[in-house]
């Protein structure tokens, strides 16, 4: 009796936790934001505005920034200084994701005659496949604070390095180990791989742009405060 009681507290607790972060929609103290602490850095926050898979701004992104956990920030700016010294410079398309964003690519993922972007983001794929084949999920490590995705770009040219596909395109051709990319686009997407796993940062294999922090400081809470 005492032992369930003890689980019941824990599961309130948690439970209150998640409510508290929905209510208030404050930041953490655990996250902070990007630029602040990342001297050079580029801000491409695709789900504030409608160039994305869905083709509109997307629930709890007010503004367009990032956020990530500090622990997860504090290994960015190691990994942007070493690519900084190698000549180029993070662009971040997203970083932390609120619930409810994900919350609205599965509900958008159900209007089978919502199409808009298709040609764009994913031209081989019927979109009721993209949770199947692991593209968007109904939880992510995005809203769990510490998962970035990102590319380099060239400080010489200004322009984003050749990665063989662009940022969310859900096709074979974005996983890690494509066939068919160039020597240019495999050394390109390796580079950006040892860069950010020296700092601590894992892949994801059906996303050449995807990295999560390998010790995150929440692996197991998905928080929904607005982007603002």
């Amino acid at each position: 009796m005492v032992l369930r009681k003890k689980y019941l507290l824990i599961l309130c607790g948690i439970l209150f936790s998640s409510i508290l972060y929905t209510q208030n929609n404050k930041i953490p103290p655990e996250f902070a934001y990007i630029d602040e602490h990342v001297d050079l850095i580029i801000l491409d926050i695709r789900y504030a505005g409608k160039h994305n898979f869905v083709g509109r701004p997307i629930k709890g992104y007010k503004q367009p920034q990032a956020i990530m956990s500090k622990k997860a920030i504090k290994q960015l700016k190691q990994a942007s200084e070493y690519f900084l010294a190698k000549g180029y410079i993070i662009k971040v398309f997203d970083a932390y994701r609120p619930q409810r964003a994900v919350d609205q690519f599965f509900d958008w993922s159900k209007i089978s005659e919502d199409t808009l972007m298709k040609s764009e983001f994913y031209p081989g794929l019927d979109k009721e496949k993209l949770f199947a084949l692991g593209y968007i999920a109904t939880k992510s490590g995005h809203s769990r604070g510490s998962t970035i995705d990102l590319t380099l770009v060239d400080l010489k040219t200004g322009k984003e390095l050749d990665m063989g596909a662009p940022y969310d395109l859900f096709d074979e051709i974005s996983h890690h180990n494509a066939k068919g990319l160039t020597k240019i686009q495999k050394k390109n997407r390796k580079m950006l791989k040892v860069g950010m796993r020296k700092f601590g940062f894992l892949s994801y294999a059906k996303e050449w742009w995807h990295y999560t922090l390998k010790n995150e400081p929440f692996p197991s809470t998905y928080f929904d405060f607005i982007v603002r």
